[in-house]
């Protein structure tokens, strides 16, 4: 049995044609979305995520299996949740700067997009107008996979060298910007039991959430008394007021 996609029936090109224009409305609508309507930076790399995985698609209707899985792995798996992980450590609701740190910033951005719109329109114009590339170079003789890796390892081998440098060096910086110096030496196992036992709770800490309407990070912990256990929740995180509830407390110690 054979994929609607592979032969080359009528069915082959009514189906590429109908997926294409999903695609196309998909990812413009979420393009058009990010740039126009959403706020939040986290929605923003949400939609680009939808426009990745559009673009990959698209590729795999093309025959290029390997570019649609570079674009889901490298951009879509990596550069992406590099940016969301920025987006976590920076907070998603903090707002822009306005403040130009580094003088000549903007002037320089505003000529790397210009140079970068000059090259896009270079390389797209060179694409529809130019000079058909010869079909008797070897490697349209090889296969996908084959010439891809033949262009990497020989005529593109340094960009490709140059992108793995850049790919480094940001999961390296994402590295250094979530170290935290310690103040404090770390406790061990010996000085956590030290602490519990001077406490008078030998019992370990409940969960966040436990005996509460919401199993959630954010809400103490409710004990089999009804009282709220502030310790259950991170000091790094703002609590949510829980009211005491001994019937669902009993609830669920009748339920366990």
């Amino acid at each position: 049995m054979t994929h609607t996609l592979a032969d080359g029936t009528n069915a082959d090109v009514i189906t590429r044609e109908t997926l294409f224009w999903i695609l196309a409305v998909l990812s413009t609508g979420a393009a058009l979305a990010m740039v126009l309507v959403l706020r939040r930076a986290v929605h923003c790399a949400l939609m680009l995520a939808v426009v990745m995985l559009s673009l990959a698609t698209m590729y795999a209707m093309q025959g290029a299996p390997f570019l649609a899985f570079v674009q889901i792995i490298v951009y879509t798996g990596a550069v992406l949740m590099l940016f969301l992980f920025v987006l976590m450590l920076i907070g998603i609701s903090s707002s822009d700067s306005v403040v130009e740190t580094i003088k000549g910033q903007r002037l320089a951005a505003g000529l790397a997009a210009i140079g970068l719109f000059v090259l896009l329109a270079l390389g797209i114009g060179h694409a529809a107008i130019g000079p058909a590339v010869p079909q008797t170079d070897a490697l349209n003789g090889s296969g996908n996979l084959t010439g891809i890796a033949t262009l990497i390892f020989t005529t593109y081998v340094f960009p490709f060298e140059v992108t793995g440098a850049l790919l480094i060096t940001a999961a390296v910086g994402a590295m250094v910007l979530a170290h935290r110096e310690r103040t404090t030496p770390k406790p061990t196992q010996r000085d956590l039991a030290a602490r519990r036992l001077a406490s008078g709770n030998l019992a370990p800490e409940p969960s966040p959430g436990v005996y509460a309407l919401h199993d959630a990070v954010d809400r103490p912990a409710l004990l089999p008394d009804g009282s709220v256990a502030p310790e259950s929740v991170s000091a790094a995180i703002s609590q949510r007021v829980v009211e005491e509830q001994p019937q669902l407390v009993m609830k669920k110690e009748v339920e366990s």
